[in-house]
């Protein structure tokens, strides 16, 4: 054999063997990244012939795959419409999946390999592989109330609630106002589904965002909880009767000319009041002061215990809640407006339930946690959720001080509108400023007890028709926090 033909046959057999690793590497290598790749025609069309499995709530469909007389066999259906939605997003042959729909995608689909024999099953006998099922761990009454209770401020709303347990971290409610119908993105009328994602992806008050764990905006007055912890953690304030710095307004010296006031110009009952007392009347002056004495890092510190900073929930996606940008140093009067959740603190509902439940909780964050349960088509239990603590945010006895002093505070603080005869219940609200052209959000934060029972919610009011002058968390968002909490206790 000549030297070029010898050559050549080389050449041909380094190319077969390329070719032959490449196909291998594709198959067995990518082969589970390119089938979960959202807009793979091949597999989206082999996954619309499916019997698609259910996400359930209390052993009940909010999305299921019912018969079709097209060529896709199988209609994706949402039987409560956008009352789940922001949980359980959308399954679109368009734009593909979101939500649980997206992150236990391989289980509602049947492609899991736990569920391999059931698919050799399936295949002996003749049969479409189908999916298993997905159960959440939303309480429907406490979901539908909340709903209920954001729609009652009226048309163009907007707002969030989240409720969780404070022992499990398991979410009872998760509600964004406005929503959308995800049975519009499921359906197999493309051109309808295309004109609905424009609608849906342009509109300025964008319904397809979850607000329970993706809105991070300033929270006000309840992040005074996490400055009040900060100061009892690290012995600026040793008790609750303990007096600290109050008046009409807190300066900074230094030939600085900016002072911080209270809401509404007052003094919160004198130039000294006991640190019960400035939680329950929500004093800016008190809590910018305790703030300086803290100081950022402590502070700053403070707030990661609790959550700030992290992203612990899995299967949905969640903005991580933040103190301050990184690398800053904040000036005094920065730090002041930080403590009382101002400046560049900004958290989602989602945290702000997380800092109620650590406090509920004798100081430990669970981590929390919307699927319950992962079931076989066959009803097999594949996986169960079990309650995992994310930190420790306080020491138990911080916890009891601080739930003493949001007892007080809705026994006889701003925060009355959540008194329930008989139920220990603890809260705090918060008025945040924004820009000078919109209202401020209001926002409420609370526990309650009944015995073992326990729930930790948290409601922004993000905008409503509501007048300017009557926006405030106790007279907004209070009222939608106790009938959550109701709900979920049986009350």
């Amino acid at each position: 054999m000549n030297k070029p033909i010898r050559n050549l046959g080389i050449a041909c057999l380094v190319m077969f063997l390329a070719l032959l690793v490449n196909i291998n590497y594709v198959q067995f290598v990518e082969a589970d990244s390119l089938n979960a790749k959202n807009g793979n025609k091949r597999v989206i069309n082999e996954e619309f012939s499916r019997d698609r499995g259910s996400i359930l709530v209390d052993g009940k469909p909010i999305a299921e795959s019912v018969k079709s007389k097209d060529e896709y066999k199988y209609q994706r259906k949402y039987p409560e419409g956008g009352l789940y939605a922001p949980i359980t997003g959308y399954f679109s042959y368009v734009f593909g999946r979101s939500g649980l729909e997206n992150s236990e995608n391989r289980v509602l689909s049947g492609s899991d390999d736990r569920l391999f024999v059931n698919r050799v099953v399936d295949l002996l006998s003749n049969k479409q592989p189908k999916g298993g099922s997905v159960e959440v761990t939303i309480d429907p009454l406490a979901q539908k109330t909340a709903a209920d209770g954001l729609e009652a401020l009226g048309k163009g709303t907007k707002g969030a609630v989240a409720a969780i347990n404070p022992k499990t971290g398991a979410i009872l409610a998760m509600v964004s106002q406005p929503s959308y119908n995800p049975n519009s993105l499921a359906s197999h009328d493309f051109a309808k589904v295309q004109k609905t994602w424009q609608r849906l992806t342009t509109d300025d008050d964008q319904p397809m965002l979850n607000r329970t764990t993706q809105q991070t905006l300033p929270p006000g007055s309840t992040f005074k909880l996490v400055t009040a912890a900060a100061a009892l953690e690290n012995g600026v304030v040793d008790d609750i009767d303990d007096k600290v710095k109050a008046g009409a307004r807190l300066s900074f010296g230094g030939g600085i000319t900016y002072t911080l006031p209270n809401e509404n110009g007052g003094n919160c009952g004198g130039d000294r009041i006991t640190f019960e007392q400035a939680l329950n009347v929500s004093c800016n002056v008190a809590f910018g002061a305790l703030a300086l004495k803290v100081g950022q890092k402590d502070l700053a510190a403070q707030a990661a215990k609790f959550g700030f900073g992290t992203d612990p929930l899995s299967g949905l996606p969640m903005n991580p809640s933040r103190f301050t940008s990184a690398d800053t140093t904040l000036e005094q009067p920065q730090l002041a407006q930080s403590g009382i959740g101002q400046y560049e603190v900004a958290a989602t509902p989602l945290q702000m339930a997380m800092v109620a439940g650590a406090i509920a909780n004798d100081g430990n964050v669970m981590k929390p946690y919307i699927v319950d349960t992962v079931r076989a088509p066959n009803l097999r239990v594949l996986d169960k959720t079990q309650p995992q603590r994310h930190s420790e945010a306080v020491s138990p006895t911080t916890a009891r001080k601080l739930r003493e002093m949001m007892v007080s505070t809705v026994k006889v603080g701003t925060a009355t509108s959540a008194q329930i005869p008989g139920i220990e219940v603890g809260a705090k609200t918060g008025t945040a400023q924004s820009t000078a052209d919109r209202p401020p959000y209001a926002w409420f934060v609370s526990y309650a007890k009944d015995g073992d029972d326990e729930v930790a919610v948290a409601v922004l009011v993000e905008s409503s028709n509501t007048a300017r002058s009557e926006i405030a968390g106790g007279r907004l968002a209070g009222p939608i926090a106790k009938s959550v909490m109701e709900a979920v206790l049986g009350k």
